[in-house]
Formats: structure tokens, C-alpha cells, sequence
């Protein structure tokens, strides 16, 4: 996936379509000169819907269609006649994408499987016929209902990648070095800050051809949750996550300093994100010998650990077997 092509926000007006008006009309014919009324109801405007696809992992496909109209409903006409509801819009999104009223930040919904589908913005509903307002007292109702508006507004769509695990960890911890060797996936890797700016996905290959989602989230730093660095942008992606892994390398400073400053990052972001099950993995540890390895291990923090090498494949069997036990108890 090319970076440039990875869009996970984009903003977009849309407006659904005005309900057609109800007929009114008085039932005439050869051997009727003065019949009662028979307008026909209006049909519905279109609605505006996002639906899940599963095929698709970004928003580059609305970054260009900033306006988004649904057809308007007919009018009713005579003989009881209902007008043909407006055609739908049918927007297609990731799964993992989130509607937001853009004024109001408030979030509307979430589209979270293959096939779901909800209304952005209901079309208007069409007006009620003549024929609706008849009574023993008024006979022949020369008035219909109009259709209703639809509805119009600005509306943000932001992207939460969906993955069993997420790679949490400094820049240039080795998550997009992980991720390569673990699962198939390419993303770029050098050793430089912010190699990777787009979250990677990768599929991870388990015992018995079991297998699970793992995410490359890009690199948090100190104060990402105000927005330093690449700031909140993409904290959100850790959201979708049922699993959050750490990794620190070996070689670090201080190992439980470096978890606890990202532990403390992703708690300002978002406090929920604490109850996820933790996972620290102490990557480049083809560098450390038996004696290193025990003092770092008087030192590491209160969570499930493992000591790996992307490089050797020391302890990379070790680690899936932790995830797949934290993700199935």
C-alpha cells in the first residue's frame, strides 16, 4: 500500500433527497364527471447509506467526492397512484470507519463488519395524497401534503484500522521489522524516525493454520497525545485493537521508563485504552547475553513479557504463543 494512498479522514458534504408530494386529484372518468379523491402518495427521497467492505482499507475513494446528493422522490399522481421513492446512495467504506457530524463532532455510528450497512442522512418522507384527508364532513379535499426535506450537512469519516493485535512503541523499536517477519507484509523499514507513517497490516500466521491481524501502528513520542509528533492521528488506530503489544528494544535506556512514558501516552488519549490485555515484547535481543538478560529482568514492569529478535527469531514462536492465549482467554 503506498503511503500516499492511505486516507484514513476525510470530510464530505452530503445531502438526501426531498420526499416527492402527495397528489391532489378527484377521480374523473367517462361516466364519472365529479368523483372523490384519489391523489396518490409521494415517494420517499433517497437515502444516503455507508455499507462495509471488507475488500478495502482506506478512504482514498471519498477524498475527491467532497459532495454527495441522493435523487429527490416523484409526486404522486392520480388513481392512488404512489410516486417511485429517490434512488439510494450507497457509499462503500472500510470496515473499522466511524461517521462524525463535523459540527458537532458527535459520532453517529460505526461500520464494523462485511455488509453492514446504516443511513447517514434519511431521505425526506413523501407527502400524503388527497385521498389521506377525506371525512364525511369534507368529501372532496382539494389539498395535499408537500414532501419533506432531506436532509444536508457536513459529516466527517475517519478510518480505525481493526486488527487483533496493535504494535505499540517508539520510533525505530523495530514493529515494522517485526511485522516483516511474522507475516507477509512489506512496509518500509530504515533507520530513521517515522519510517512508518501509515499503520501496516499484516496477517499472522498460527499453529494448526490458525491466524490473526496484526497492526504497525505508527511511532508514538512524548506528548503524542497533545499532538506532538504525528500526534493523535493515529492513537486512534490502537483503538480498534483487542490487543496492545509493546515493544522496547534491548537497547534502550531504560527499558520500564520507555513503557511506562507509552503506557502514559495512550492513557491521556484515552483511559479505556488501559483495560486492553498488554503484551511487552524487548525486541534486538540478539544483542544481549544470559548475564544482561537477568538484570533487565529485575527491572521490567508488571506485565506478560517476552524477549525477541526479529533478526535471529529468538523468542518469536514464544511471543505468538502469548497472543494467541491472551486473545482466547
Amino acid at each position: 500500500m503506498a503511503d500516499s494512498n492511505f486516507i484514513d479522514y476525510v470530510k464530505i458534504f452530503t445531502r438526501s433527497g426531498k420526499g416527492g408530494g402527495g397528489s391532489t386529484h378527484l377521480h374523473r372518468d367517462k361516466n364519472t364527471l365529479k368523483g372523490g379523491p384519489d391523489g396518490g402518495d409521494g415517494g420517499r427521497g433517497g437515502h444516503i447509506y455507508l455499507k462495509g467492505n471488507k475488500q478495502l482499507w482506506t478512504l482514498i475513494h471519498l477524498k475527491y467526492r467532497k459532495h454527495v446528493f441522493a435523487s429527490p422522490g416523484a409526486n404522486g399522481a392520480g388513481q392512488l397512484k404512489t410516486g417511485a421513492d429517490g434512488k439510494d446512495v450507497i457509499l462503500e467504506v472500510p470496515l473499522g470507519t466511524v461517521a462524525k457530524d463535523a459540527e458537532t463532532q458527535e459520532v453517529l455510528f460505526e461500520i464494523t463488519s462485511e455488509g453492514e450497512q446504516k443511513v447517514l442522512k434519511p431521505g425526506g418522507r413523501g407527502g400524503q395524497g388527497n385521498n389521506h384527508f377525506k371525512s364525511s364532513t369534507r368529501q372532496t379535499p382539494r389539498f395535499s401534503q408537500p414532501g419533506e426535506d432531506g436532509q444536508e450537512g457536513w459529516n466527517i469519516l475517519e478510518l480505525k484500522v481493526l486488527a487483533d493485535v496493535g504494535l505499540v512503541g517508539f520510533p525505530n523499536a523495530g514493529k515494522s521489522t517485526l511485522l516483516s517477519v511474522v507475516s507477509a507484509a512489506k512496509p518500509k523499514i530504515a533507520d530513521y524516525p517515522f519510517t512508518t507513517l501509515v499503520p501496516n497490516l499484516g496477517i499472522v500466521s498460527y499453529r494448526d493454520h490458525r491466524s490473526f491481524v496484526m497492526a504497525d501502528i505508527p511511532g508514538i513520542i512524548e506528548g503524542a497525545a497533545e499532538g506532538k509528533g504525528l500526534g493523535t492521528r493515529f492513537l486512534r488506530h490502537i483503538e480498534r485493537n483487542s490487543i496492545l503489544l509493546f515493544l522496547v528494544p534491548a537497547d534502550s535506556d531504560d527499558i520500564h521508563k520507555e513503557y511506562k512514558v507509552l503506557l502514559k501516552e495512550i492513557e491521556k488519549y484515552n483511559p479505556e485504552l488501559l483495560d486492553k490485555e498488554r503484551i511487552l515484547a524487548i525486541s534486538k535481543a540478539d544483542m544481549l547475553d544470559d548475564e544482561l538478560k537477568e538484570e533487565i529482568r529485575e527491572d521490567l514492569p508488571e506485565v506478560s513479557w517476552q524477549f525477541i529478535s526479529s533478526v535471529t527469531g529468538e523468542g518469536i514462536t514464544a511471543l505468538k504463543d502469548r497472543i494467541w492465549k491472551a486473545m482466547n482467554e
